[in-house]
């Protein structure tokens, strides 16, 4: 089960990261309408949630919803994203499987799935096709 928990877990990393790489350094900034997060920002939090998600449903430990200010620029939000998967993947190597912790790895990945999809409508409105997605 750990075997596949990672594979799934790998997969979500790379095809999050190709689709973080396909936007241009200068549209990290862009923003479809004014009420929502720029692609950076969007980014950003989906590096955040995914450490806050370890912390409260993996690792079990309470955690409140107290995100830093958003990284910026390109390579400085995708190192952040990357640090996050990378902090994941430590943790379920290091833990013992249970039905809880699994739930909070498919709910962690559940949200990294969600805004992610909305990053390839961002892509799609510079006219840029996303990666394909492989599973």
């Amino acid at each position: 089960m750990k075997a596949q928990l990672l594979a799934t877990l790998n997969n979500a990393k790379d095809y999050t990261l190709r689709v973080a790489a396909a936007m241009p350094a200068e549209k990290f900034d862009f923003k479809p309408v004014p009420e929502v997060w720029t692609f950076g920002e969007l980014l950003h939090h989906i590096g955040y949630g995914i450490g806050w998600w370890e912390e409260n449903y993996i690792r079990q430990q309470s955690a409140d919803w107290n995100p830093p200010a958003p990284t910026t620029g390109k390579k400085a939000t995708i190192a952040y994203v990357e640090q996050a998967f990378d902090a994941l993947q430590k943790s379920i190597d290091g833990i013992t499987l249970s039905e809880p912790v699994i739930a909070g790895f498919y709910a962690t990945i559940d949200h990294v799935t969600h805004h992610r999809g909305q990053a390839t409508v961002y892509l799609r409105s510079n006219g840029i096709t996303p990666p394909e997605y492989i599973y």
